[in-house]
């Protein structure tokens, strides 16, 4: 029999899903027995439900869409923060709740899993405020509800929520007859007014810098914005929240802006730019270090998926992908100033001497190779990465705007399963892995093989940085980071373990990780606990004074 379950299935599916994440509760099991049954479809299962919301996330902003599962109430608030965090950033993820039958709900039975009142629509109502859309299903709507948000979630690249009751899942139902309805690639007459605006913005612009953001890489339209870029000569800077947008090794690009941390000649190159044209960003305080940029409202124009900004006057809102891919149709000169291409080191020398955050990027940045995938968490890590330039075909993966600690390691495991032809490395402080280190166990059993880079530095450097250097709510308990894989199931033949103290450890350490792709690499770099990347240091005077 063609259920209700084995059509959301097959939409997803549709959409390029090919595993499923999430954790078994009594009302979501029946659901989970039609995704087990399918040889097209892999259940990951997750150690807890926040872990495989970002687990979701980063599969997601790899591969194009997820989707994740929990049960009512209990898992589906265990794992709204990380909704939430695809909610602020773009990330289309398809969270599904298997709820009780409709007929416990419409009793108002009070059994388990609720707040005892009855009430079934408490939970769903906590959503709306972080999801695109929700489907509650029910016989009569069900396909259509379907249809409806998944073509949201993809339109508007962010989350939404299914609604699916026991007794719905298992209602026969009839296949889809066509394909989910996809965008129009025609320009709305909206959108061509705000083309031609562009347009003669950019006709009449003597000195212009394009500043692309997150969203060009939610929508995966990298390739649309580089044919703008390079039809027109343009000079490019990318923000921390959208790292990794353009071709960092393009002679068009100029490096990371963000805002008054920023080098020379890069900072005065943006900020004195007669037009800055904002495509898919946003100049949120961790990405412009507390709003510091040099332009005002009178040099920009910013264009995103939710708003749309003409020297600070709003104007309708566009379909991103569809407006960005216009852009290459425009007709104006070639820009002919200088563009400021990215200085990059060639080698380092190694020491034998105790590691520093100033020389670990500096290493870091020799250790990168083509089509890796480089995740940072949002610690020392990412303001480390920010400046350290990608090489051609590289994904980067960090959270800048929700910025919830310990996203990185599940979001990592995603997206290795996601895309798993790309080397995965990734960046984490000790005080954020001990947030969501139970995955661990998942990316051994699923034999993944990401390089992990544990920096052991004794605690919440950020915050250190911030307020409360010597504080104890700054320290965290001291673990045995290099052994951990082997607390959670790993052996010699699934994963690599080292530690490094010195430069030359860990040269050493990165040569041996770099040829073993077969096991998880997993390294303990250690680092002292003051010492923070320039960025950060910078950053956080101006957020220490914001907060006060």
């Amino acid at each position: 029999m063609y259920t209700i379950s084995d059509y959301l299935l097959d939409r997803l599916k549709e959409l390029g899903i090919d595993e499923v994440f999430g954790v078994p509760g009594d009302y979501n099991l029946q659901f989970l027995d039609h995704i087990t049954a399918r040889e097209d479809l892999k259940w990951i299962g997750n150690a807890n439900e926040l872990n495989a919301a970002y687990m979701a996330d980063g599969y997601a902003r790899t591969k194009g869409i997820s989707a994740f599962v929990t049960t009512f109430g209990v898992g589906e608030l265990s794992a709204v923060n990380g909704l939430a965090g695809s909610y602020a950033e773009n990330v289309p993820v398809v969270e599904i709740i298997g709820s009780p039958t409709t007929t416990v709900q419409n009793n108002k039975k009070l059994v388990h899993h609720t707040l005892g009142d009855g009430d079934f629509l408490r939970f769903e109502k906590m959503h709306e405020e972080v999801t695109a859309a929700i489907a509650h299903l029910t016989i009569e709507n069900a396909t259509s509800e379907i249809d409806r948000v998944l073509t949201i979630a993809m339109t508007e690249k962010r989350p939404v929520y299914i609604n699916l009751p026991i007794d719905i899942a298992e209602t026969k139902t009839n296949k889809p007859n066509k394909p989910l309805q996809k965008m129009t690639e025609r320009l709305t007459e909206a959108e061509a007014t705000i083309l031609s605006k562009v347009e003669k913005a950019l006709q009449q612009a003597e000195n212009p810098v394009i500043i692309a953001g997150h969203e060009i890489l939610s929508y995966h339209i990298e390739h649309q914005l580089n044919e703008f870029i390079q039809k027109f000569n343009l000079p490019i800077t990318t923000l921390p929240l959208g790292k990794g947008a353009f071709d960092e090794e393009d002679s068009h690009y100029m490096g990371t802006y963000s805002g008054s941390p920023t080098e020379e000649p890069l900072k005065s190159r943006v900020d004195n730019a007669d037009l800055v044209l904002l495509l898919g960003a946003k100049l949120t305080d961790s990405a412009t270090s507390g709003f510091s940029f040099g332009f005002t409202d009178k040099q920009i124009i910013s264009i995103g998926a939710t708003e749309v900004l003409f020297y600070g006057e709003k104007h309708e809102a566009i379909q991103l992908d569809r407006f960005v891919s216009a852009l290459s149709t425009l007709s104006f000169s070639r820009f002919t100033g200088d563009l400021l291409p990215v200085k990059r080191i060639s080698k380092v020398e190694f020491k034998d001497e105790q590691l520093t955050q100033k020389r670990f990027w500096k290493m870091v940045e020799t250790f990168l190779l083509q089509g890796d995938t480089v995740v940072g968490e949002q610690g020392t890590s990412f303001f480390g990465l920010t400046n350290v330039p990608l090489k051609k075909d590289m994904h980067f993966i960090g959270q800048p705007l929700w910025g919830s600690i310990g996203y990185t390691f599940p979001s990592t495991l995603g997206s290795q399963i996601a895309n798993k032809d790309s080397r995965h490395l990734l960046f984490i402080g000790d005080g954020s892995l001990q947030l969501t280190v139970q995955e661990l166990g998942t990316a051994i059993r699923e034999k993944l093989t990401p390089i992990v880079f544990v920096i052991n530095n004794n605690g919440y450097t950020v915050e250190r940085e911030i307020h409360g250097a010597t504080e104890q709510y700054n320290d965290i308990p001291m673990w045995d980071y290099q052994n951990l894989p082997l607390v959670f199931g790993g052996t010699s033949q699934t994963v690599a373990t080292y530690k490094a103290t010195t430069e030359a450890e860990l040269a050493e350490v990165m040569k041996s990780a770099r040829k073993d792709t077969e096991r998880l690499q997993w390294i303990e770099v250690v680092m002292d606990q003051e010492d923070a990347p320039l960025l950060l240091q910078k950053l956080a005077k101006i957020f220490a004074k914001q907060n006060s």
